[in-house]
């Protein structure tokens, strides 16, 4: 991990009514992080963190695994003095009490916070949007550098197991809201609302645009507001979406997968259909061949035997003014001999021997 890297965490207090939100860098330990919340205190050894329940020494980096972004640290105070018998203090049964009111009441956090950081953070890395930007199929936003690095790798979170490659991801252009100091970074050009979780927006496949519902509700058009290019019902995936809406989009993407699939397969089907009817046409092409091999020239005119070749005998070219029986005797093929022969005599008809 690169501990150069920033990364946003809470921080938590039973003495405090709401969580406080700290931008700090993976090089920090907890110590750096006390003195950052108490500059002028002398007391700073009296407090402690915790991490679901467990307590946390002062040198531990705030690089670690277990402390993810948006991890929600516990701020306690020590417990002085104990029973002095060798007994516990009740330190730990008050870790066990606080650990299980985390766990049937989770920490809560300021839905404001956590929906505008939803809203202006890389779905994957956490870090804040910068341009190029992309969302999946299901309407997450990611920064393309994040992602493809992360696809690269292989070390895609299960969550985004959907995710094979660029063809599952759709790059969007978003419009920046001039001078944003603290509130959302971008906005819909055409309405001005802000991309701050408030509002519904839509990215059109087609072009990449992102605009707000209410633009695409008030002024009803077949064509981009931006830069007029046509698009589709289909062609709208909604940013953020509820359950219902995201439900929605994972099955219209499978139903997209097994589109796709069927297509390969029927274009496979049909190239070994292709295939097959053209080893019928060269058998085709084969027979017609065969066919005009069957016509045979005899005294320079060409005979067509039906089908079959005829036969070439000697006495169909004989001479003008020969004999045919005498020409064709010449030939040991013009008739059949009485004589037998074998590789070793040649047998005579009888009376000649």
């Amino acid at each position: 991990m690169n501990r150069k890297k920033s990364l946003q965490i809470f921080i938590q207090s039973p003495d405090l009514h709401q969580i406080r939100h700290e931008s700090v860098t993976g090089d920090q330990t907890l110590a750096d992080l006390k003195r950052s919340l108490f500059p002028e205190s002398n007391h700073r050894s009296s407090f402690y963190f915790t991490l679901h329940g467990k307590p946390l020494p002062d040198d531990t980096p705030l690089s670690i695994p277990q402390i993810a972004p948006l991890s929600t640290l516990v701020l306690q105070s020590r417990l002085r003095g104990g029973g002095g018998d060798g007994g516990a203090t009740g330190a730990e049964s008050r870790d066990c009490y606080l650990k299980m009111y985390s766990e049937k009441k989770p920490d809560k956090v300021d839905p404001n916070e956590q929906r505008l950081s939803k809203w202006q953070n890389c779905a994957l890395s956490n870090e804040p949007l910068r341009e190029p930007c992309v969302i999946d199929k299901l309407g997450n936003i990611f920064n393309k550098e994040a992602l493809v690095e992360a696809l690269l790798g292989k070390k895609l979170p299960k969550e985004f197991g959907y995710i094979k490659g660029l063809k599952d991801m759709i790059t969007i252009r978003l419009s920046s809201v001039p001078r944003a100091e603290d509130g959302a970074k971008f906005q819909c050009p055409i309405s001005g609302l802000e991309l701050n979780g408030k509002y519904r927006f839509f990215a059109l496949r087609n072009c990449g645009h992102v605009l707000s519902a209410k633009a695409l509700k008030e002024v009803r058009s077949s064509s981009c507001l931006v830069c007029h290019e046509d698009y589709g019902e289909e062609d709208k995936v909604v940013i953020n979406g509820n359950e219902d809406e995201v439900a929605a989009l994972r099955e219209r993407m499978e139903m997209e997968k097994t589109r796709v699939r069927e297509g390969k397969k029927n274009k496979k089907v049909k190239g070994e259909s292709l295939e097959g009817s053209r080893l019928s046409g060269t058998k085709h092409v084969m027979a017609a061949v065969e066919k005009a091999s069957a016509k045979v020239e005899v005294n320079g005119k060409v005979s067509n035997g039906g089908g079959a070749a005829k036969r070439f005998k000697a006495i169909d070219v004989a001479p003008a003014h020969a004999t045919k029986e005498v020409y064709a005797s010449i030939f040991t093929s013009s008739r059949k001999s009485d004589f037998k022969e074998t590789y070793s005599c040649r047998s005579l008809p009888l009376g000649r021997n």
